[in-house]
């Protein structure tokens, strides 16, 4: 899909882990929208924790409230509306976009692909290829690596990025762990073939040794779903779970995460012959304020330079990213030309790094999805 020009991949013999830098030229971010549920939760009024302890919860994560999917609701009702808010701002015709990519861990079905059947709501052509992505809190960086090497392969035009995920509903609320942690979000990402675009310039990396860290135990192939699957058990000290809800490894996660991003940025950077300081922002995936600070901190990066969306809206998985850059630059990103260093690091384990340049897009503001909205775009599950 990318031509051998323009793929270099790096065999790292210390730790045996492929390292694939490669740079995709002539690919136009147009425009960036985001939408969450209006239902939100506030981690002060979280009660299965005592208030002490809560408090700690809060400033460790750096997470005060969550927007989250209420019954009915869905990741493709999030990416539905926010690509319609984003069709409508670009004044796009629906009929020159052939290429619509979904990420997400949180498909409406088993089958069919999610992809497909936002193609027919949103009224795309039958010419419009469509694939679904099973990847959470990299996706939005693996996301664009594929959709800009498939847009300058075939010559298409104009594609749409889909990123999101409903993380909450797969919380356990007696899971002190992850239940203060995840946000529900969608997002649209819309880009265009322009030559002579800078191009977007990817590090990504995978470790699948790793992937008990962040899981869901049964409902797939693997483990079937069973009696057995709902039954509640003690973890440890105010973690009770199923194997229906996510499994989170909050050390392994973190010395995972300082482990591997920082080098992983810094060799991109070393690759492409770019300066940390060049960039206006980093923007990192929205895993936890510690996390993310130490991460800011190792690098020696201003506050002021790295753009956090924890605080309202928690880590909303692969959607946090966009979401982040949406609420809190959205402005920034509209009026001026950017270059901006994007990592995504979590499940799989996989982690990457993209370093890209906007120019003047087109960023809505957020939009939210009341309950009637998703209740109404699916008459025939009533």
């Amino acid at each position: 899909m990318i031509c051998s020009s323009e793929l270099n991949i790096r065999q790292s013999h210390t730790q045996n882990i492929i390292m694939a830098l490669f740079s995709i030229p002539d690919i136009r971010i147009a425009g960036l929208s985001a939408c969450v549920p209006q239902k939100t939760l506030s981690n002060h009024d979280y009660k299965w924790i005592k208030l002490k302890e809560r408090e700690q919860v809060i400033k460790t994560i750096g997470v005060e409230n969550r927007h989250v999917a209420e019954p009915g609701q869905t990741t493709s009702d999030l990416c539905f509306q926010a690509a319609e808010q984003l069709l409508g701002e670009l004044n796009w015709d629906k009929n020159e976009i052939n290429l619509l990519i979904f990420v997400s861990q949180s498909r409406d079905y088993i089958i069919p692909s999610t992809s497909t059947i936002l193609q027919d709501r949103l009224k795309l052509p039958k010419s419009c290829l469509a694939i679904d992505i099973n990847l959470g809190c990299s996706g939005y960086v693996y996301g664009l690596s594929v959709i800009a090497s498939m847009m300058k392969a075939t010559g298409i035009q104009k594609g749409l990025l889909l990123v999101g995920d409903l993380s909450n509903v797969t919380s356990s609320y007696r899971d002190k762990s992850t239940y203060p942690l995840f946000g529900d979000a969608g997002t649209a990402t819309a880009l265009e073939l322009k030559p002579g675009f800078a191009p977007m310039q990817f590090n990504l990396q995978t470790d699948g040794s790793g992937y008990e860290a962040i899981i869901i135990y049964d409902g797939g192939v693997r483990n079937l779903a069973s009696k057995k699957s709902f039954a509640t058990k003690k973890i440890g000290e105010g973690i009770y779970r199923n194997r229906l809800q996510i499994a989170l490894n909050g050390i392994e996660v973190f010395n995972f995460s300082l482990r591997e991003v920082v080098p992983n940025i810094k060799t991109t950077l070393k690759h492409f012959g770019r300066e940390l300081g060049e960039f206006d922002h980093l923007l990192f995936h929205q895993a936890n304020r510690l996390i993310n600070e130490t991460l800011r901190k190792m690098l020696k990066v201003d506050p002021e330079k790295v753009p956090y969306s924890l605080r309202d809206f928690g880590n909303t998985s692969c959607a946090s990213i966009p979401l982040t850059m949406v609420t809190q630059i959205r402005e920034k990103l509209a009026d001026t030309p950017k270059k901006l260093l994007l990592s995504a690091f979590g499940i799989g384990l996989s982690w990457g790094t993209v370093l890209i340049e906007t120019d003047r897009i087109i960023v809505p503001p957020l939009t939210e999805l009341q309950t009637t909205t998703a209740e109404q775009t699916h008459p025939q599950d009533r």
